[in-house]
């Protein structure tokens, strides 16, 4: 809608895990490399925890883009919510598109069957739970520990990734048995004053746009508005270039933002402003 008037080639701002979108700050780089190391180390188990919209899922998608099809086979469940029996159930059908078995012991055969195909295939299986702080049941938990158990004197046949909000760190806490079976971890944390604004630049810059066309005082109300996280800064900025379109802004300053800020809402904001200016 106002890429065209600002001279962008797309929307830099969208909520969506697309890779190339992603702003690689230093921790976000750490998070990254720690998760590729575990992986081509065949550490066993992995977790990444971090805020609500601090791109851990556009990481997930970035960590699938780095692992070569010929080298890996990657299952992902999204959906954490289930029962253990319906987990294995749902790792298998990841895996290989269909489900094999019904009872426990025939799930966990035909998983069994699966990690050892891949190995003969040289290929490596990798599990990544996403939002993994919505697993319920502890015995979920237990039975995720268990599957590291697949191994050979060796090596582990499958690495696992767990991805979740800070509670996710709580929740392992309380089992013991499962945190102690985590060889790396990493949390993310809000982006920087100084991040936020090479993330603001990085963003524009990706959809075509050669110049920033959000002020200094405009950026460092979206700092504090958004607190250093990505999914909230690219809702501002969203709606900040929306704004700035349908006024025919030649940038983004700060009324603009206090504006957006003081109004919160989709439609009321712009003629809030449309209002003001004419006054």
């Amino acid at each position: 809608m106002y890429e065209k008037y600002w001279g962008l080639n797309e929307a830099p701002f969208e909520n969506v895990p697309d890779p190339s979108f992603l702003y690689e700050s230093p921790q976000h780089k750490e998070a990254l490399s720690r998760m590729l190391y575990g992986i081509s180390r065949r550490k066993g188990c992995i977790m990444l925890s971090g805020e609500v919209g601090s791109g851990k899922t556009t990481l997930a998608r970035t960590l699938l883009q780095s692992l070569p099809s010929e080298n890996y086979e990657v299952a992902i469940i999204e959906n954490p919510r289930l029962s253990p029996s319906l987990f294995i159930q749902e790792i298998i059908y990841q895996f290989i598109g269909k489900t094999e078995g019904k009872n426990k012991i025939d799930l966990l055969h035909s998983l069994n069957r699966i990690l050892f195909k891949n190995l003969a295939e040289e290929k490596d299986s990798v599990i990544i739970i996403d939002e993994a702080q919505l697993i319920g049941d502890k015995s979920t938990f237990e039975e995720l520990r268990l599957l590291l158990n697949f191994q050979l004197n060796n090596r582990f046949l499958l690495t696992l990734i767990l991805m979740g909000q800070p509670e996710l760190r709580d929740v392992v806490g309380t089992i013991p048995q499962f945190e102690q079976r985590i060889a790396i971890r990493y949390h993310l944390t809000r982006l920087s004053h100084e991040e936020t604004v090479k993330y603001i630049g990085f963003r524009l810059k990706r959809a075509g746009l050669a110049k920033n066309v959000f002020t200094t005082e405009a950026i460092e109300k979206i700092y504090h508005y958004s607190e250093g996280i990505p999914r909230k800064i690219n809702n501002i900025c969203d709606m900040g270039l929306l704004v700035g379109w349908s006024i025919k802004a030649s940038y983004i300053d700060t009324k603009i933002i206090a504006n957006l800020i003081d109004e919160n809402t989709d439609g009321k904001n712009i003629r809030h402003y449309q209002e003001s200016r004419a006054h």
